[in-house]
């Protein structure tokens, strides 16, 4: 399973990367089929965030901490200072680790939206 991730590197600069997260066939139920699970991942806390209608665009900017999100509905663009671009529609999810530097920039649809922040101790690299 692929995560977007953007980062930051020493220089300060924002980049983006896909994280494989990898995942094993297990047996949830007995009458279902088998899922493809990840390992545990630790979490320090989970935000639920309501993004209002009308919030365009929010400039350079960094995360205050580690953070995986996942949006609901809604869609954004993000840039980083390398200046890629990446889509990010309803259902994705994001690793955010540019706590430093120069951060990156968001574009959003104009309706409202509502991200969930699962805050994380260390990246998606160790369950």
């Amino acid at each position: 399973m692929k995560c977007l991730r953007i980062y930051s590197t020493e220089d300060g600069e924002s980049h983006f990367d896909d994280v494989e997260i990898p995942t094993s066939s297990r047996q949830v139920h007995p009458n279902a089929t088998a899922f493809e699970v990840s390992g545990n991942y630790a979490a320090t806390g989970i935000r639920f965030t309501r993004i209002p209608s009308g919030t365009r665009q929010v400039d350079w900017h960094t995360v205050p901490e580690r953070v995986l999100t996942v949006r609901l509905d809604g869609s954004a663009e993000y840039q980083t200072s390398d200046g890629d671009e990446r889509h990010v529609p309803a259902g994705s999810f994001v690793l955010f680790e540019d706590t430093d530097g120069r951060g990156h920039k968001s574009r959003h649809s104009p309706e409202e939206q509502t991200v969930i922040w699962i805050s994380l101790p260390r990246g998606l690299d160790s369950p």
